[in-house]
């Protein structure tokens, strides 16, 4: 599903649109952008509009452009929607160099959490992050989520083997720090 406008300060979260493709394809080939990411290859032009027709028709998925200044410069989603459960993974990359450190990420953490609990009524999110991203584990604390836990050897870059942390935020957690 394509998630709903939503404003913030800064940004604001809309639909992924169709002329959003090619963007999202440049910041793959960038290996700044790529670095921290689980996925480092370039994905084909039918590949990604396969992506797309999939993410506008999934059950399981809600997910959005960030938008700063009329500008796309990153996405952000909601996956693997177990909806008995109530519970999924979360995710975003900022492809606009340019704007880290900005908060953005934080903020698209905040707005993306708020709409899964108390829109989708979800009870727990779950954020995977490369060891080395300590902006992107200060975004997710910043919105309650907590590291519970370790994937050791997950991922291999530059001819080393690095870890991933795993971050949660349970739904009363998350209520009760904005008590």
């Amino acid at each position: 599903m394509l998630g709903p406008n939503i404003r913030g300060q800064k940004i604001h979260l809309e639909p992924v649109k169709h002329d959003d493709l090619d963007i999202f394809r440049s910041w793959f080939a960038d290996e700044q952008v790529t670095r921290y990411l689980l996925r480092r290859f370039v994905p084909g032009e039918k590949a990604e509009e396969e992506w797309f027709e999939r993410a506008s028709s999934a059950e399981d998925v809600v997910c959005w452009s960030i938008v700063h200044d009329g500008k796309t410069i990153g996405n952000t989603a909601i996956v693997a929607i177990d909806w008995i459960n109530r519970h999924a993974i979360t995710g975003l990359i900022i492809g606009d160099t340019s704007q880290w450190g900005q908060g953005i990420a934080s903020e698209t953490v905040r707005l993306r959490t708020h709409f899964a609990f108390q829109e989708l009524n979800l009870e727990r999110l779950e954020s995977e992050s490369y060891e080395a991203n300590v902006a992107m584990h200060r975004a997710l604390e910043k919105s309650g989520y907590q590291k519970v836990g370790r994937r050791r050897h997950q991922m291999f870059r530059e001819g080393a083997w690095h870890d991933t942390f795993i971050f949660e935020v349970l739904r009363d957690g998350w209520l009760a720090e904005r008590a």
